[in-house]
């Protein structure tokens, strides 16, 4: 073979370190991306080229043998997809709380029962002061029944009795018969004593009779001989009860009460005589009057009172006189 012309070599051998150069670059390039992989990496840092001093040309030396493991894959062509987000956590249903209960409205307190208030006491019958009735001095003597019957009064063996009026005296006799019939049967009367019973009856057998009459027949049926007590008393005769028209419908000046409570004095106390009770007197000053008192001819300090007991079923008591 001859020699190489001296042109031609020179273009040759620059061609040649140009691609050595070039080789060079890129093995760096690969060696540096790929520190981590080990053998291939120290493969290709240990190629032989110009100035490692041995003076052998590149062209040559046998092609190192590359590995494909090595070279980093190009990304493919087109836009690069998004990387997938993690799914969140799917996180358990937290357990439903339940709703808070309502409060059930407060029921009111039952109510206390009231106490039962004490059944009214029976006032003392209140009849008419009868203004307009005259009261004759007298009359003839004779009596009228009253056609009334009434009820019952007491728990004891019952006593009947009727009310007469004296012929003459215009006096409403179904007023004055129940008048006496409430006297009786008031709780303060004598069937606060269990052993007593009254009724209002308008004809047949009776136990005693209660007649009003004018002041001058009183005084002809209760005896009255005194000047200073005719026409102003009452009394009880045999089984008859007397009652003084005058007193009835006017009262007495001695009396400190309305004209109601004296009617109830004079039954209580002359029905009292019926009922074999004797009197009494004043139990002293500022005590209430016995029914059983002789209370029309004076107080002496005690006050005046219609009732044969008080109001807590006490029976009102005082001296006996002889």
């Amino acid at each position: 073979m001859g020699r190489r012309a001296p042109g031609r070599s020179s273009r040759a051998d620059r061609r040649r370190a140009r691609v050595r150069r070039r080789r060079r670059a890129l093995a760096s390039a690969v060696a540096l991306a790929f520190v981590p992989a080990g053998l291939g990496g120290a493969a290709l840092l240990g190629w032989p080229g110009d100035g490692d001093g041995t003076g052998t040309r590149a062209g040559d030396r046998p092609a190192p043998a590359t590995s494909t493991a090595a070279r980093p894959t190009p990304p493919p062509d087109g836009p690069k997809q998004p990387e997938p987000e993690p799914e969140p956590e799917q996180r358990k249903p937290e357990p439903k709380k339940p709703a808070p209960k309502k409060p059930e409205p407060k029921k009111p307190a039952p109510k206390k029962p009231e106490p039962k208030k004490p059944a009214p006491k029976k006032p003392a019958p209140k009849e008419p002061k009868h203004p307009e009735v005259s009261v004759p001095a007298t009359g003839p003597g004779t009596f009228t029944p009253v056609r009334l019957s009434g009820e019952r009064h007491g728990r004891g063996p019952v006593r009947r009795f009727r009310v007469e009026i004296e012929d003459g005296v215009r006096l409403p006799g179904p007023a004055t018969a129940r008048a006496v019939s409430d006297v009786l049967g008031h709780p303060r009367g004598w069937t606060r004593d269990s052993s007593y019973g009254f009724q209002l009856v308008e004809s047949g057998p009776v136990d005693f009779t209660v007649k009003v009459a004018t002041p001058g027949t009183t005084d002809r049926l209760c005896f009255v001989t005194t000047p200073a007590s005719r026409g102003k008393v009452n009394c009880r005769v045999g089984h008859d009860v007397v009652v003084n028209l005058k007193l009835w419908t006017r009262g007495s000046p001695r009396f400190d009460g309305p004209v109601e409570e004296y009617r109830a004095l004079i039954i209580n106390h002359e029905v009292g005589h019926e009922l074999g009770r004797g009197h009494e007197t004043c139990p002293g000053p500022g005590l209430p009057a016995p029914a059983m008192m002789q209370q029309i001819k004076g107080l002496l300090g005690c006050e005046a009172n219609a009732w044969p007991y008080d109001t807590e079923g006490r029976y009102v008591r005082g001296p006996s006189v002889p």
